[in-house]
């Protein structure tokens, strides 16, 4: 069926059950839901549809199923690796209107919400009770709930108090199929399967979710945060590791690199050592005397690291502006370059500084900046590529320098994302990360759940006719083979 015809005919089924101004059929209504944040992948959807309870999703799902019409789930539309991408002739199911906290517990020290309740928003609703949600993307201003459950968001105090999947307690789930599913328990365990732990991270290719009920924790009394300055790149990598060896475990321990310091310092005028090659920001929370005591163990860590300068925030003022910077690296990336491309790999923490010299030899072999700002703490990369997509091959050749990135990554004992998914981006670095066998085991579980193959379809996890051609093109002794690209 032609897309105008199919158009029509979805559109006209939907409206027998859903309300006129929840569909959006034409182009220019459509058109700001043709992709997410990895903008580069664009394409219009058939029809956007903004659903304003569960009963209206389950009715969408039943419509698509019965018309066989793919179905993008969509939060905010702040992911980076395409996961809220359409699909051609597909119909893209946004849980914008499912937007309000049903309930902050301040006993059972929970917040039940929909999935398009903003990430910041339960914190701000929770903190009467001195309590709030840990997990801190730095998009959470924009960020959905929802949308960080389909992709197990982390965030700079993940280290700590961990993802998405350690923060959820429950989730309501509608499937394809029109069942409705209540997945974990608001108690310690759940009986059976952990589906719940399944399903997060699953990228919208499992059910639509319409109810989640995170763990609040109570409010730090008190925070404070040091910005270490290092002469060597190589040395601020390795304290990483030092820190953690000593037993110290800081609600955040952020790095980046003089390239991103020198992004960054300009933008929001934090306070950082531009001369510096690399800085750790490293915090530590809790009552006053524990904050004292840590802040003065990893102090003395730092110094014997070799640590050129440490720089101490007195007071909450001086805290929030020395995150600024590093919750800031994105959009300074905005100033510094028409575009960049934001990569997402996780490595063992021995070796954050074999990855640093790798990265500067692949910026000199493929003549490209790259700023690097890490999640220090697990591990967790965020290397900024720089280019003009202006310049003919410019992000094809970004793409290539992110995805050596991710197969150093694996290389290394590591993956090929932290937090952002797979989405579309990673498509050809799964077929590095996972052998048929487990390509097949994971389509397994997606058609248990989604036997019409219509939640997200073409996301996440790659055909294995993609991974052969993939292998064939670019993949020598489990090493890509681009002709241009270094070796590892």
């Amino acid at each position: 069926m032609e897309s105008s015809n199919l158009r029509a005919v979805l559109v006209k089924a939907l409206r027998k059950s859903i309300p006129l101004h929840c569909i959006l059929s034409d182009a220019e209504d459509t058109r700001p839901y043709e992709c997410d944040s990895l903008s580069t992948y664009k394409q219009l959807p058939l029809v956007v549809v903004l659903p304003e309870d569960e009963m209206q999703i389950l009715a969408i799902l039943k419509v698509c199923r019965e018309l066989q019409v793919p179905i993008v789930p969509r939060g905010a539309g702040t992911g980076l690796s395409g996961g809220a991408t359409p699909i051609e002739n597909g119909l893209v199911l946004s849980t914008a209107k499912l937007n309000k906290i049903l309930e902050v517990n301040a006993y059972a020290r929970s917040a039940r919400v929909q999935p398009g309740v903003r990430n910041l928003a339960i914190s701000d609703a929770a903190i009467s009770f001195g309590l709030y949600y840990a997990p801190d993307p730095s998009s959470q201003l924009a960020c959905s709930i929802g949308g960080n459950l389909a992709e197990n968001a982390g965030g700079v105090h993940c280290l700590k108090y961990g993802l998405t999947v350690h923060n959820v307690l429950r989730a309501r789930v509608v499937t394809i199929d029109g069942d409705i599913l209540e997945l974990g328990s608001e108690a310690l365990d759940a009986p059976g399967l952990d589906l719940l732990g399944l399903f997060i991270g699953s990228e919208g290719m499992l059910g639509i979710v319409t109810e989640i009920t995170v763990k609040l924790i109570p409010k730090p009394q008190t925070a404070q945060v040091i910005v270490a300055s290092f002469s060597d790149v190589e040395q601020a990598g390795n304290a990483v590791a030092q820190v953690i060896a000593q037993g110290i475990i800081p609600s955040g321990l952020e790095m980046m690199d003089q390239t991103s310091v020198r992004m960054v310092e300009p933008f929001v005028h934090a306070g950082y050592d531009v001369n510096a090659a690399a800085i750790l920001l490293c915090e530590a929370d809790g009552n006053t005397e524990e904050v004292a005591d840590e802040i003065s163990r990893m102090c003395a860590v730092l110094e014997k690291a070799g640590a050129s300068s440490l720089k101490l925030s007195m007071n909450e003022a001086e805290r929030t502006k020395l995150w600024s910077g590093r919750k800031n690296a994105f959009p300074a990336a905005g100033r510094m370059s028409p575009d960049y491309y934001c990569v997402d790999g996780t490595i063992p923490r021995k070796h954050l500084a074999q990855v640093l010299r790798s990265i500067t030899e692949m910026e000199r072999q493929y003549a490209m900046i790259c700023a690097n700002v890490f999640h220090a703490g697990d591990g967790n990369l965020h290397p900024l590529i720089l280019f003009d997509a202006n310049d003919p091959g410019a992000f094809e050749k970004a793409e290539a320098f992110g995805a050596e990135i991710l197969a150093l990554c694996v290389a290394l004992g590591g993956t090929i994302t932290g937090e952002h998914g797979v989405g579309i981006e990673k498509l050809n670095s799964m077929c590095l990360q996972f052998n048929a066998a487990e390509l097949a085991c994971f389509m397994a579980v997606k058609e248990a759940f989604d036997p019409h193959k219509l939640l997200n379809p073409t996301k996440g996890i790659p055909s294995l006719n993609r991974c052969a051609e993939f292998g064939r093109m670019h993949v020598q002794n489990g090493r890509l083979n681009f002709p241009e690209l270094p070796r590892f």
